[in-house]
């Protein structure tokens, strides 16, 4: 069986690691228990986690045993990693709401029965901390004047760091501590903005307990230019149904770049290597059915089976009747705020369907709105009652992008 370090370099995954040929030779030759935190500052995961729950499910399918955190405890501070602001403060209500949700969207990806995977809240352990004795016992091994060449605090130096986000890295160091003492973990994965505070945690339980330990860090998911995946026009592309359908999900992956598809096929699906390299040998318009199984095969992971058939019949289906489909997905205008008319952008933007008018407006500008398969030129275009047939008319957004609006 191959070694899932070899998979996952295979698949560019790796980003990072504190010692190579230890950490290969770990995983070909034992059972590892290995830990990824989560920190709980929404009610849902995103497709950033999701690369992470794809490398615990690779590291789980090769017989190694994954910890996912919860950050309860971290969550009430806050990670200053890739933010250039302090985060807003969250009731420990709220905390407790979002690790909650966690759970449910780790275990579509994550097999938690039989003690396969354990699943922690670092509230257990860093909320009853003693703060003076927690100075004395994990401050003392932590040296300031290197804590700030970390590039997670060099890059907020300028703008400001509060004394509470700078305690993070303490924190974190802490959880690699307590999980390597209750549960013998013994490498640490997480983003590549994670590099800190992983060696923060290795070198912590070196000083206190003499044992070697590891960290792995993973490539964030990138466009072919170099940009963060995962933005959508209502936002972050989040794993919850509520927050972004299994259809507008599937969407996402199935219009990637051209140039980018291999990638994403290679990091976010467990597609066999065989198969992808046959893939790569394809290119141009032989690309769409690439796209098509790389959206297929996230959306089942994501959401199961059943949603993701049902979104890429759905998506078929638009795109062979021009936009109509009985399961596209739809939204809802009320009788009232018609009135006499509405228009096209305060339309488009109050349900949702564009982000902003000045959006709207530069789709407008490019031909990229169209009511019932019309192009919109012109900014103040009106809809009317008239223009719900049936009590429905359709919008398209860019090329691709259907919704259907009802009027109730």
């Amino acid at each position: 069986m191959q070694n899932v370090f070899d998979t996952l370099k295979e698949r560019g995954l790796i980003a990072q690691t504190t010692h190579e040929e230890e950490i290969r030779e770990l995983l070909g030759k034992e059972k590892v228990t290995f830990y990824i935190g989560f920190d709980p500052t929404a009610d849902s995961l995103h497709v950033g986690h999701f690369l992470q729950m794809v490398v615990m499910r690779h590291m789980q399918l090769a017989g190694h045993r994954p910890i996912a955190l919860v950050g309860g405890g971290t969550g009430m501070v806050g990670d200053p990693s890739g933010r250039t602001d302090m985060r807003q403060m969250l009731t420990v209500e709220t905390i407790r709401h979002n690790c909650e949700r966690f759970k449910e969207q780790l275990s579509k990806v994550i097999d938690f029965s039989d003690g396969k995977a354990i699943m922690v809240n670092n509230a257990d352990w860093l909320m009853d901390l003693n703060y003076i004795e927690f100075l004395r016992d994990i401050g003392s091994c932590f040296s300031v004047n290197k804590m700030l060449t970390a590039e997670c605090f060099k890059s907020r130096l300028e703008r400001g760091l509060s004394f509470i986000e700078f305690n993070y890295m303490l924190m974190q160091s802490y959880d690699f501590l307590c999980l390597n003492r209750k549960y013998g973990c013994q490498i640490e994965l997480g983003g590549d903005d994670q590099w800190s505070n992983i060696l923060g945690g290795i070198d912590l339980v070196r000083r206190k307990d003499n044992k070697q330990v590891y960290g792995m860090t993973f490539a964030l998911l990138t466009t072919s230019d170099g940009k963060k995946m995962g933005k959508t026009s209502k936002g972050a592309l989040w794993l919850d149904p509520e927050k972004v359908s299994p259809y507008d999900f599937y969407q996402y992956w199935r219009n990637v770049d051209d140039d980018n598809v291999i990638r994403c096929m290679k990091l976010v699906t467990f597609v066999p290597m065989e198969e992808i390299r046959e893939y790569e040998k394809l290119e141009g318009k032989e690309l769409n059915a690439v796209k098509e199984r790389l959206a297929y095969e996230v959306t089942k992971l994501v959401h199961g089976q059943e949603e993701a058939e049902k979104a890429q019949n759905t998506a078929r289906e638009i795109f062979a009747k021009g936009g109509v489909s009985a399961d596209m997905p739809s939204a809802e205008v009320t009788a009232d705020a018609v009135g006499g008319g509405i228009t096209v952008i305060n339309l488009l933007t109050d349900v949702g369907f564009v982000p902003s008018k000045s959006e709207a407006k530069r789709l407008i500008k490019q031909n990229g709105i169209a009511i019932n398969d019309k192009t919109v030129t012109d900014f103040e275009a009106v809809v009317t009652k008239a223009d719900f047939e049936n009590g429905e008319l359709v919008a398209r957004r860019g090329k691709k992008a259907y919704l259907k609006i009802k009027l109730v």
